[in-house]
């Protein structure tokens, strides 16, 4: 019984999936094809974020990477999503949790309130009532969906909230999406992105009044 050891190793297989070539570069072909029509995109709800999850999810599974020669899954999200990696993991955990919604009705929702649905889909198991969130999702605005999920998940009500509109030239997009995803490794994932603008104000008006008192 010496050959029956564990085929796994820190999680992953110890001997890899035989690599199929020709679907290899076909699922790489499509990635990439979706990532660049993305950039091309000015519209953040896109409708293709339901395919990427699944191509994703195959790459990791069958190490597609090895095509590239590339050491590792993390490796190739590196190179596919150098800015951040987060989206690809949000992305695969859709195609992974979300199998009860058809994949028509997530790509009406937009894959940001898909993530959401994630959330309740793993937090309620088997008892998720995908038909009632779904219907929530495509009603609901993106925030007040949020907030309809945290206190789905916390028991808690939220305080009352308001969307706010900025215009920003797309020459400062990336100085603020760079501050608020900085702001959020500082203070931890699990904040929103407005209590990240919030810090960051905050921090703002210390250094201002720092100046008052000196002058």
């Amino acid at each position: 019984m010496i050959g029956l050891t564990s085929l796994w190793t820190n999680g992953q297989p110890a001997v890899p999936p035989e690599l199929d070539p020709r679907r290899a570069q076909f699922v790489l072909g499509r990635i990439d094809e979706i990532l660049t029509w993305e950039k091309n995109k000015e519209k953040e709800h896109d409708v293709r974020f339901v395919e990427l999850g699944e191509h994703l999810c195959e790459v990791r599974s069958k190490q597609y990477w090895r095509l590239e020669k590339l050491g590792s899954f993390e490796e190739f999200l590196g190179k596919r999503f150098p800015e951040s990696r987060r989206k690809a993991y949000y992305l695969m955990a859709i195609h992974e949790n979300l199998t009860r919604i058809p994949k028509v009705q997530l790509r009406e929702v937009g894959w940001s309130k898909a993530v959401e649905l994630v959330k309740v889909a793993r937090r309620d198991g088997e008892n998720f009532d995908c038909a009632t969130w779904l219907h929530k999702a495509k009603e609901m605005p993106k925030e007040g969906f949020k907030g309809e999920v945290e206190r789905h998940l916390t028991g808690k009500e939220t305080e009352p909230w308001e969307i706010i509109y900025f215009k920003l030239y797309k020459s400062q997009l990336p100085v603020v999406e760079k501050a608020v995803e900085t702001a959020a490794l500082m203070l931890g994932s699990d904040k929103s992105r407005g209590y990240c603008l919030e810090m960051i104000c905050a921090d703002f008006l210390a250094g201002a009044n720092a100046q008052s008192e000196k002058s």
